[in-house]
């Protein structure tokens, strides 16, 4: 039989990316969260954490994690069904990971009012679309919004869309690079702005475009940023259409090459005993994304 309590401090120490921070959250001292997690350890006979910075799950330890996010969601159920098992006034807090570009425009306007019927609070894990579906492999999360189709073992994955991005630039920008008009070869040899290590869709349009050699580019981890970076004529880069209408419409940008617009597909993955609320969220989602993205 499972001891919910070292469970929840395994989980409080991945969520919160220390023993300080999840000793905080759980009201215990920082000894006392550390006692428990030997003492899972012993029960399972192997390490549940690799104690680094931050603390990252074993294998065995991604299994509990798993499990006890499906407990959570699974709890909150039963407690609907027997009202004296519920703490009154207590929201359920859903953890998700997903894309810093789904964030900066369409996911608050899909999920508001979603959160506010449901009493839902959501604690979000920012990754980069190609690699956020780690995160729900290491037990972090219970649901993710990313660019991978293959679900993780005990998972279901649904397709929501594509967020179509076009390559962009100040008019500044393209007179000073580019005064006789456009020219692909030339974009490996001009500054690009790239989000971060993990993401590669700037590779990928240059690919599109014949050039495979490296680029030069600024990393910039922050969609605000990026576009604020695109306006000052800073570099070129792949921006949400949705977030870049205005300055599209203002002239404030524009499209580097016209009508190459590239689309990244997202899909939205959820655990399969994760209880109603998170079935819910799901079929909301289905039926609301397709306002925001393009079909695929």
């Amino acid at each position: 039989m499972f001891d919910y309590k070292l469970l929840a401090a395994l989980a409080a120490v991945i969520e919160q990316a220390g023993f300080e921070r999840a000793a905080q959250v759980l009201g215990l001292s920082q000894s006392a969260v550390s006692q428990r997690i030997k003492l899972l350890e012993a029960r399972v006979g192997q390490p549940v954490l690799v104690r680094a910075t931050p603390p990252s799950p074993t294998e065995v330890g991604r299994q509990l994690l798993n499990h006890v996010q499906q407990v959570r969601l699974l709890e909150r159920d039963l407690q609907r069904q027997v009202p004296a098992l519920d703490e009154e006034g207590v929201p359920e807090r859903l953890r998700i990971a997903l894309n810093a570009d789904s964030l900066a425009t369409w996911w608050a306007a899909a999920v508001g009012g979603f959160c506010a019927e449901h009493q839902l609070l959501t604690d979000l894990v920012v990754e980069d679309q190609d690699v956020g579906l780690k995160r729900m492999r290491a037990g972090e999360v219970a649901a993710c919004l990313c660019g991978s189709e293959r679900p993780v073992a005990g998972a279901r994955c649904l397709a929501l869309g594509a967020m179509r991005y076009r390559a962009l630039a100040s008019p500044q920008f393209m007179a000073r690079y580019f005064p006789q008009g456009f020219v692909a070869e030339r974009l490996a040899r001009t500054p690009a702005i790239v989000y971060g290590p993990d993401d590669f869709l700037q590779h990928r349009y240059l690919a599109s475009l014949g050039i495979q050699e490296g680029f030069l580019h600024h990393l910039c981890p922050s969609s605000e940023g990026f576009l604020r970076m695109a306006e000052a004529g800073l570099g070129w880069g792949l921006v949400p259409e949705l977030q870049a209408r205005e300055q599209l419409a203002s002239g404030q940008l524009v499209e580097i090459s016209p009508d190459t617009p590239i689309d990244v597909p997202l899909y939205w993955h959820h655990w399969r005993s994760g209880g109603q609320l998170l079935a819910q969220l799901t079929e909301h989602l289905r039926q609301t994304a397709g306002q925001w993205l393009v079909p695929l």
